[in-house]
């Protein structure tokens, strides 16, 4: 696919109404997966097309140069085929510029973030991408070799030149994301250049946003199935589903697009939507995950598809999750999470329980601890995550395969103690978090490790 074969597509393929060659990169993104090209970089497409600016994206691989090989050659052109019972919709989108490999060309992503017409950087490096030691704080070493350096590099260019400063937005499902962004940028320059901490302090802003949208890893047959309906190929073709949701707190450092316009949600406080996505859609989605690969399950529809399971995700969401969550107005979370078992039960998507299932150690502490230490505070349990907790430590003990989780070597070795509950969780384990197992605890997910 590229500009020229695009313009032959069939008229089942939106395409970008807008003159890209005229439109110059305003957004430097790390970390563009398939994740980033279904939800920011359409929002971005869309509201280019119908309020115009100049809002282009470069995408940037810390280190694999995947994304690139597919994306380059078409001109950064791809694919969005929004899947569901009805059939799939197709749209080109347009947004993304190019796809830069960090490592190889340094000198050209300096040369993005300190431009003038560059005002907003974002994030999906995922919760391992923020370099945080086990007690949260920067692990300088790893910093060093993420995008922490290149965007210290860019501040100091910047204040330099006189130029204004940068809105840094993480989308993340990491909870308080700006706020922890922000925090974690602060100590990588204290440590190394402490005499920009002020400047950005005064120029750029780190502001929170909650992403919802479900994007399985493309697969082969799913290239095989949208080149059959464009009568073309595209090796970065992205599959989702119709939902989306983008909500982001209203903290600039300057210019946006007109995200608003085509369904972001610009808010005063991030933090309940937040809250209800990681405790509920994320919380449910990892428990059936570790609980759909004990069962023999590869996909999440075919483990809500369990009435156990099923029953289990509702409990977790409906009776655990949602008394902790701090609901805005208008917001129903009985709906909600009637809605989330809807969209869990797509059976178009083929979404992978393993993919859910990676870097764990990064993902439950904000999905499932949390909501533990909330009802722990008030004397009561959580069943359904303690069962689900019980499938994680199996997984950890090799029954799903390999463990992809940035901390896999030391988790698999507590994992196999005849009680690994204290060795993960509590004052000495390796996951910090406020809550602390107790007996009756210890003793429900000691039952699910021996059914």
């Amino acid at each position: 696919m590229s500009r020229i074969s695009a313009q032959n597509l069939p008229a089942n393929a939106a395409l970008p109404a807008y003159d890209r060659a005229a439109k110059r990169i305003g957004i430097v993104h790390f970390g563009l997966g398939a994740f980033t090209r279904a939800h920011q970089a359409w929002y971005t497409d869309r509201a280019m097309e119908a309020f115009g600016g100049d809002w282009l994206i470069a995408g940037i691989s810390l280190r694999s140069p995947t994304v690139g090989e597919q994306l380059n050659p078409q001109d950064g052109l791809y694919t969005l085929a929004e899947k569901s019972g009805e059939g799939t919709k197709l749209r080109v989108v347009g947004s993304v510029a190019e796809v830069i490999v960090a490592p190889e060309n340094l000198a050209r992503i300096k040369a993005l973030l300190c431009a003038p017409t560059t005002h907003i950087v974002t994030f999906t490096v995922t919760e391992k991408g923020y370099c945080r030691r086990a007690d949260g704080g920067l692990d300088l070493a790893l910093a060093a070799q993420g995008f922490y350096p290149l965007l210290a590099d860019a501040f100091a260019a910047r204040k330099a030149a006189g130029i204004g400063g940068l809105t840094l937005l993480s989308c993340d499902n990491l909870a308080d994301n700006g706020h922890q962004l922000k925090r974690l940028m602060g100590e990588y320059l204290a440590a190394h250049h402490p005499d920009l901490v002020d400047w950005v302090g005064a120029h750029c802003t780190f502001p929170c946003s909650m992403v919802d949208r479900i994007v399985p890893a493309t697969t082969d047959a799913d290239r095989a199935e949208v080149e059959g309906l464009l009568g073309l190929r595209d090796e970065g073709v992205v599959m989702t589903e119709p939902f989306s949701q983008w909500v982001i707190e209203d903290n600039f450092a300057g210019p946006r697009p007109a995200w608003d316009a085509v369904g972001a949600q610009i808010v005063g406080d991030v933090a309940p939507y937040e809250t209800a996505k990681l405790r509920m859609l994320n919380g449910a989605h990892s428990a059936l995950a570790y609980c759909g690969l004990v069962g023999g399950y590869t996909y999440v529809h075919q483990a809500v598809g369990d009435p156990a399971l099923r029953a289990m995700a509702l409990r977790l969401m409906r009776e655990e999750a949602a008394p902790t969550i701090p609901a805005p107005e208008g917001m129903d979370l009985a709906a909600y999470a009637d809605a989330l078992i809807e969209r869990f039960d797509n059976p178009a998507l083929n979404h992978r329980l393993i993919q859910i299932a990676m870097d764990g150690s990064q993902k439950i502490p904000q999905r499932w601890l949390a909501t533990l230490a909330a009802h722990q505070a008030q004397g009561r349990s959580c069943p359904a995550i303690l069962s689900a907790i019980a499938a994680w430590i199996k997984h950890l003990r090799g029954q799903n395969g390999p463990v992809d989780d940035p901390r896999a070597t030391e988790l698999s070795v507590a994992a196999q103690n005849a009680e690994p509950v204290s060795g993960l969780f509590g004052p000495n384990g390796l996951i910090e978090s406020d809550w602390v197992p107790n007996s009756a605890e210890v003793a429900l997910i000691m039952e699910g490790l021996a059914r």
